[in-house]
């Protein structure tokens, strides 16, 4: 071959590959949105470059701060939660913890309920601490000890509803209040009711009363697969959003396109999903209530659990009455030993051991409720827990399961 350019002899380069004319046609609609996968954001021009902004989602400037399918996935969240503006982070975590870094400076304080997500209570323990942010933990079943609590240099505090483990639920009308009164902002983590139990920003279905920010982990519910790690944080104050987002572009937090990808896959069959294993959930309850090493069923659904009349004020403001999730726990008779309910747990074929929920696959875990709490709580029985998470199976078969292993191991 001659001198002259692989480009001028007809035969395809590298950077023709690269820079080939051909655009799709836009007229494409399909029931899954495209996924748009990007570090680096293309310009027009200096002056476009130089324009855009990508903090009021009007434009692209790079991958980090947004593309078409993840500006898509946060609209649609903000229309399940009833927010206004949504940010993902990489996890459920990730969100409680930009939340507090958002919020938080030397010499504030945050008080958080006593069942708290347990990491959420580690970081208070840990980086806050290390970075001169003080906490205190409140009781979640007295509205008077957070009222106590909350001092000068309180600047945030955050409501579980129900708490992950315990399951009680609070008086989160009474505690937004409490809140508004002492110009404190609020944070609800707000996995549990998903958008679909309650809303957290129309607590009373009057748009009266809200929390100032939702965080959600969008590995449960919303992902439905048990492999996605995703997380929102949502408000309806855009300068409370602003504060947070700039923190989560200092952060340099982001989320991958395939996983954005497979929680819009699963956002439409989440209400379906949800009242399923609600469903389940009570089935097994009940299943559990005639049992007789329980001594106590928490779960917000069951009229003697504690807190249910807080979840049944709430549940009825909403277009899915008697939604209660998938998830509760059961005390066990104290006169059991920790090896026998470990022994329970390990005897069970249809759930599996680990954490989570919101998956396929139900889910039990035995934990130390003493090893958690500051003291035992009074409204829980003595005995150990155990929580269940339900996952699609048919609740006939997890009975026999549960059954099965209980005659093995919980005999007193």
């Amino acid at each position: 071959m001659d001198t002259k350019s692989a480009a001028n002899s007809g035969v395809p380069s590298v950077t023709h590959l690269i820079h080939h004319p051909y655009q799709a046609p836009g007229d494409f609609e399909a029931p899954q949105p495209g996924v748009f996968k990007a570090s680096t954001v293309y310009f027009p021009s200096v002056a476009a470059m130089r324009q855009r902004e990508w903090k009021d989602k009007t434009a692209y400037t790079y991958g980090l701060h947004g593309t078409p399918t993840s500006y898509l996935l946060e609209e649609r969240l903000c229309a399940l939660e009833g927010g206004e503006q949504c940010l993902l982070v990489p996890s459920g975590l990730a969100a409680l913890s930009t939340v507090a870094l958002a919020t938080l400076k030397v010499g504030d304080e945050v008080l958080l309920p006593d069942n708290a997500y347990g990491p959420n209570k580690a970081l208070a323990e840990g980086e806050l601490k290390a970075f001169g942010i003080t906490h205190q933990f409140y009781d979640p079943m007295q509205v008077e000890d957070l009222a106590l609590r909350i001092t000068a240099r309180t600047r945030l505090v955050w409501l579980e509803a129900p708490g992950s483990v315990s399951m009680e639920f609070p008086d989160l009308l009474a505690m937004v209040r409490l809140c508004r009164e002492h110009k404190v902002l609020c944070a609800l983590d707000n996995t549990w009711g998903a958008g679909l139990s309650f809303q957290p920003f129309d607590l009373m279905g009057d748009g009266a009363l809200g929390v100032d920010i939702s965080a959600h982990a969008l590995t449960k519910y919303p992902s439905g697969g048990g492999d996605v790690l995703m997380g929102s944080i949502m408000t309806r104050d855009a300068a409370l959003h602003l504060k947070i987002k700039l923190c989560h572009m200092r952060l340099g937090l982001g989320v991958g396109a395939n996983d954005v990808e497979a929680v819009l896959r699963s956002l439409p069959s989440l209400g379906i999903r949800y009242q399923a294993q609600s469903q389940a959930g009570m089935t097994l309850a009940h299943w559990w209530s005639a049992q007789s090493p329980c001594v106590q069923v928490l779960h917000p659904a069951w009229p003697d659990a504690p807190g249910h009349a807080h979840w049944k004020a709430l549940n009825r403001a909403t277009g899915h009455p008697g939604s209660a999730a998938g998830l509760f726990s059961v005390m066990l008779d104290p006169r059991l030993s920790s090896e026998q309910v470990d022994a329970f747990c390990d005897e069970l074929r249809y759930f599996k051991i680990g954490y989570s929920w919101g998956g396929p696959v139900s889910l039990v875990v035995p934990y130390n409720i003493q090893s958690m709490r500051n003291g035992w709580p009074s409204h829980l029985k003595p005995g150990y827990l155990v929580r269940f998470s339900m996952g699609l199976e048919d609740p006939q078969d997890l009975i026999a399961d549960l059954a099965q292993s209980l005659h093995k191991h919980l005999t007193l």
